[in-house]
């Protein structure tokens, strides 16, 4: 099994907000799992009620969102993925750099948990790589999360923030390497 620790950072500073985002991801096999726990001063941060049939759904990094990008080793192609509060999801495909987005239909549900706690979230995702890429390749991941506050101020968060702006699908921001076996 490849695991790794990670801790994300804002892309600026936030003022009276007390929150730290961190959590692990591992590839067993072709087995990716992830799991983000989201804890401080929840009670600023909005964060939408589950739904009770979770649906996939567009534009979700526009609210409070956990996400991670996936790329082959040595390939401009990649996929984002995204995780909402409410249990919504989407996963988009990319031939490179912004470029050719559309909907990766290989991924028909993405199942994750959500479990809320007093003063945290944690969210935790299960994957099976088949669809998408050989056992034997190697993967560079982004982790990223969107969070909204209560005021509708949006911040990015990242593992490093490589440009000028915040930018989760600038591929030097692709920092995690998870090997095949």
């Amino acid at each position: 099994m490849n695991q790794q620790k990670f801790c994300l950072q804002p892309f600026t500073s936030i003022p009276n907000l007390d929150l730290q985002i961190d959590g692990n991801i591992s590839r067993n096999d072709n087995n990716l799992t992830i799991n983000y726990i989201c804890q401080g001063d929840l009670e600023k941060i909005d964060i939408p009620a589950p739904v009770d049939i979770p649906i996939r759904k567009h534009e979700l990094w526009q609210e409070t969102c956990w996400e991670f990008f996936l790329g082959i080793q040595d390939s401009p192609g990649y996929w984002e993925f995204n995780l909402a509060p409410t249990g919504n999801w989407n996963v988009y495909r990319f031939d490179d750099y912004r470029q050719g987005m559309r909907e990766e239909t290989a991924i028909t549900s993405l199942p994750f948990t959500l479990n809320y706690l007093p003063e945290s979230v944690e969210v935790t995702l299960q994957l099976d790589l088949d669809k998408l890429i050989a056992p034997e390749q190697n993967i560079d991941i982004a982790i990223t999360t969107v969070v909204k506050d209560i005021n509708g101020i949006i911040t990015y968060w990242a593992l490093d923030h490589i440009g000028e702006e915040a930018d989760f699908h600038l591929r030097d921001s692709f920092t995690l390497r998870l090997r095949s076996r």
